[in-house]
């Protein structure tokens, strides 16, 4: 009786390894998914969802995949009037992009020069030797599985148009880009998956981390640029990416063969000049 209660410290229970991780991956995620900015409220919720333009892009593949994996015989005249369809859509979105600029004469000379940069680096055609290197190295004769995934993720992987999208999610938080692109290639995987199998599906994973590295450090970039030159930057920006993906669209409608991918430096030569201006 004499003895002093002790004090019973409750146990605390040892958190488990996928406890760890599910809280390291839930930080990482909602981090990662919101430009930080003093405010922070409801309605700016989905502007700061720099990543959700991809997002959407992988879900679509892998819905796009299931019906594709239902849906197996489709006819070559079905695969051409979509893919014709698709091109449709592109066009509009490239001719409404390419409308927002206030400096044509800027975006020409900055599309222009891109493309003597770009035909002297080869992009395109560093791009294409890389994807027909991928096919050879990991696309086995008897593995479908393999030459789905493979072929899936050159075609959704290799261009410009989800570079051109990822940028903009980083620097305007405008999806509308990636969101043309997740309906295009939600099509392309069910016609895929319909040819080469359920490897299609898997390269919903590739597409969303490339996409959304690059809008993660598009976005990075731009808080250390006044909003003023950001404004700037996003509107010119959305311009000359829209004549690009106004050649994509031309190219998809079998019209021309752009080589679009040579032109990708025009949007760094178009930042550059634009900065210049901005400040000098």
């Amino acid at each position: 009786m004499g003895q002093k209660d002790k004090q019973v410290t409750p146990i605390q229970e040892k958190p488990t390894m996928i406890k760890i991780i599910r809280i390291y991956l839930k930080k990482v995620f909602v981090y990662s998914m919101l430009a930080y900015n003093k405010k922070n409220t409801k309605n700016e919720w989905d502007e700061k969802m720099i990543l959700l333009g991809s997002l959407v892009n992988g879900v679509a593949i892998i819905i796009g995949s299931l019906l594709g994996a239902i849906l197996r015989n489709i006819s070559e005249q079905m695969k051409d009037t979509v893919t014709k369809g698709i091109g449709l859509g592109v066009l509009v979105l490239g001719v409404q992009m390419a409308f927002k600029t206030s400096s044509f004469i800027i975006i020409l000379i900055s599309l222009c020069l891109g493309a003597m940069l770009g035909e002297l680096l080869g992009l395109e055609d560093k791009m294409n030797q890389f994807g027909l290197f991928l096919e050879k190295r990991y696309a086995k004769p008897n593995s479908n599985f393999a030459e789905g995934f493979i072929t899936a993720s050159l075609i959704f992987l290799i261009g410009s148009m989800g570079i051109i999208g990822a940028i903009e999610s980083g620097v305007a938080h405008n999806h509308q880009t990636l969101f043309t692109k997740a309906v295009m290639d939600g099509f392309m995987s069910i016609m895929l998956t319909a040819t080469l199998g359920v490897g299609v599906l898997f390269s919903a994973v590739p597409v969303f981390l490339y996409q959304g590295l690059i809008a993660i450090f598009a976005s990075l970039m731009m808080r250390y640029v006044p909003k003023e030159l950001l404004d700037l930057l996003m509107s010119e920006i959305s311009a000359i990416g829209g004549l690009m993906i106004l050649g994509i669209g031309l190219n998809i409608m079998n019209i021309t063969k752009i080589r679009v991918s040579n032109y990708l430096p025009g949007i760094l030569i178009l930042i550059a000049i634009i900065t210049y201006q901005f400040y000098f």
